[in-house]
């Protein structure tokens, strides 16, 4: 796993107090999102086709940090829009690091050579840098020619400065295995710390309706993906249990309320790629909204073909650190490979009251 022993200690110190405190629904990554606006129009993102009104709109950085402290997750992701738009965003980052949050900063790169001097390396900061495939493929997907160069120059200056770099990659069905195999191959050349790979989320909003995976279409192309060998070791920043999942091997239910979301409008019912309303407050977030009615399992058509980390990452998480079973398929996974693929998995069925404990009892079932 591509992150720092630090981090992985103080997730774990933090899941297992969970546990220990029989807390039910806690938050592991707040996907804080300090505006919406941004300097590339990318065809498969549901984010930035909010009105004009919307978009010149920054949450405050007083803003940020009370959100941050009222949901009390031991990371923050800053995703947008693009953040590094945002007037005050290393004075938001600043007030993470001094809480000592593990600091996810997502950006296309486009800016980022120009404003690295306003942010200080520390092991609490990275950036997560948008690279959604090769020269060609990556400039197809942010609809604008130069900007792999671009990223891909800002990452070695990055790195060069001493600060963490990870990746992003969105996969759709265009993606060739082959080709994103010699990209993870050049991230790691130039010193990327870990990569993180999902698949796209069909927002509605989104330009690009054609391209979006089926959960299927999803397990047969990690499949594929994670064979290949590739010139080195090629390190991801995600739970293998998640990695698992993408490949149809390990059944995980989706757990919204692990990777809440707070905007220019409130905290986010249901999660990142849902909006189906805003509450005022976290606790109101966590105690009104009806989570059984979200995940595939519950029969929802929005979420039928949904594999994408904010949903089920926090699940994967829960269980390496909250259950002997994850931890044992967890450390299997690290140490002697892949699990083997089992059969492509079949639709989840829908169920009237899902509760976590029957979720559970399926997993013992069937592992």
């Amino acid at each position: 796993m591509g992150v720092p022993v630090s981090q992985m200690w103080t997730v774990a110190r933090y899941v297992l107090s969970q546990k220990l405190r029989r807390v039910k629904r806690y938050p592991l990554v707040l996907m804080l999102e300090p505006l919406f606006r941004c300097n590339l129009a990318c065809a498969g993102c549901g984010k930035i086709q909010h009105p004009t009104e919307i978009l010149r709109q920054n949450l405050s950085a007083e803003s940020c940090l009370r959100a941050v402290d009222e949901c009390g997750a031991p990371i923050v992701s800053i995703p947008g829009g693009e953040p590094l738009l945002h007037p005050q965003i290393d004075e938001i980052v600043a007030g993470l690091v001094a809480r000592k949050k593990y600091v996810y900063l997502c950006t296309n790169a486009i800016l980022l050579k120009e404003h690295l001097h306003r942010f200080r390396a520390t092991k609490y900061l990275s950036f997560s840098v948008h690279m959604d495939g090769p020269r060609a493929e990556h400039d197809e997907a942010v609809c604008r020619e130069g900007v792999y160069d671009i990223a891909i120059d800002a990452i070695k200056t990055a790195v060069d400065a001493g600060f963490r770099v990870t990746t992003n990659t969105t996969l759709f069905n265009t993606a060739d295995p082959e080709r994103m195999g010699e990209l993870f191959d050049t991230l790691m050349d130039i010193g990327v710390e870990g990569m993180m790979v999902s698949p796209g989320y069909p927002y509605e909003k989104a330009p690009d309706q054609q391209h979006f995976l089926h959960r299927n279409e999803t397990v047969r192309l990690f499949r594929r993906l994670f064979k290949q060998g590739g010139k080195k070791r090629r390190v991801f920043n995600q739970s293998p249990l998640f990695l698992e999942f993408l490949k149809g091997n390990w059944q995980l239910e989706c757990t919204p309320w692990g990777n809440p979301t707070y905007n220019v409008f409130g905290w986010q019912r249901p999660c990142y790629l849902l909006s189906e309303g805003y509450c005022e407050t976290f606790k109101e977030l966590l105690e009104t909204t009806d989570w059984n009615s979200y995940g595939p399992a519950s029969g929802n058509a929005d979420c039928q073909d949904c594999m994408v980390h904010c949903g089920f990452e926090p699940t994967a998480v829960s269980e390496t650190f909250g259950s002997w079973k994850g931890l044992m398929a967890t450390a299997r996974s690290v140490l002697l490979g892949p699990l083997p693929n089992q059969p492509l998995p079949e639709p989840p069925s829908p169920r009237q009251q899902p509760a976590e404990e029957e979720i559970r009892e399926l997993v013992e079932l069937t592992y």
